[in-house]
């Protein structure tokens, strides 16, 4: 038997391992806010990460995809479903990581 899904608009075929495959990885929604709405071009996105993965994980993979993003990493405040969290917090299926950079204003 043939199984077809799809990820983020990414069509997958398998055959017989689609429960492995599901227990595998995590959907977290990403929400930007400040300058890193504008870096990004996005208030927010989701991405599909490997279960286990850490808010650290989450940045290296905007490091890698988004030129300038390491720059604001060190200045970023992080919150998992509405919580502020470190880097070393482990991210589960369905959560919310929210990255704020500081703001100014008077």
């Amino acid at each position: 038997m043939m199984l077809v899904g799809s990820l983020d608009g990414c069509t997958t075929a398998c055959v017989g391992w689609t429960f492995i495959i599901a227990a595998a990885v995590i959907r977290i929604r990403v929400l930007f806010f400040a300058s890193l709405a504008d870096l990004t071009g996005k208030r927010q996105m989701h991405i599909v990460m490997p279960a286990g993965s850490k808010v650290a994980d989450a940045i290296t993979y905007f490091e890698q995809d988004i030129p300038g993003f390491a720059a604001y990493v060190s200045h970023v405040s992080f919150a998992v479903n509405e919580a502020f969290v470190t880097q070393d917090v482990m991210l589960a299926d369905g959560d919310e990581l929210a990255m704020i950079p500081p703001v100014s204003g008077g």
